[in-house]
């Protein structure tokens, strides 16, 4: 689990996704008091969601949070408590308290990253209550799939405001990565229009 003081040092090469994560949690902000502060960012695996997600928790001071498949309740709530640097308390019911009593007073947003997880333990309605009780900016990124397992839960479903989609890296990513990896390299556009067709959109696959 990566630390935020950790990610406020992190470098981030321009992609478009990291622009697209930045928008949608800058509107969650600056949001009209009566909308939904729930956002989502979704897309693929390997598409850089997690590394726009680190270097945009630091930009905004945002919480961040990785949710584990093995978390229960207590686990998800001890695990954003580290990350507030609060000592948690013994139960479910007084963390939720602890946690939403933070994110109320601070009004920072957080990025719960890898959230089918959250989904597939049961925990959205624990979301759900620690948005509810806080009205803080909620982005939670997750796989292509996440906006329909989200449907499941109607009164949470109704609560986001933007439902945004992580896009394939272009020839302009690619640009950026060079850019970002090597130093002095020069690749040509032919070349690196077949390693972004090779790759799928793949930032990771670019990368490697």
């Amino acid at each position: 689990k990566m630390d935020v003081n950790h990610m406020e040092h992190m470098n981030a090469a321009p992609l478009r996704n990291l622009g697209i994560l930045d928008d949608i949690l800058i509107r969650s902000k600056n949001r009209a008091d009566h909308l939904p502060g729930i956002v989502t960012f979704s897309g693929p695996s390997g598409f850089g969601k997690s590394t726009a997600a680190g270097y945009i928790a630091g930009k905004h001071q945002a919480y961040y949070v990785e949710c584990r498949s093995t978390w229960t309740k207590k686990a998800f709530l001890e695990a954003i408590l580290r990350q507030i640097g609060i000592e948690p308390q013994s139960t479910v019911y007084r963390m939720t308290d602890q946690v939403s009593e933070e994110l109320a007073c601070s009004q920072k947003p957080i990025i719960m990253d890898e959230f089918d997880n959250a989904v597939d333990r049961n925990l959205v309605e624990l979301v759900r209550d620690l948005y509810e009780q806080s009205k803080a900016p909620f982005v939670l990124i997750g796989e292509e799939r996440l906006p329909q397992k989200l449907q499941k839960w109607e009164r949470f479903h109704g609560r986001i405001m933007d439902w945004a989609q992580a896009q394939p890296a272009d020839i302009d990513d690619a640009k950026s990565l060079v850019q970002h990896y090597t130093s002095g390299l020069v690749v040509e556009d032919d070349l690196l229009q077949l390693l972004v067709d090779q790759a799928r959109g793949s930032v990771r696959r670019i990368v490697t």
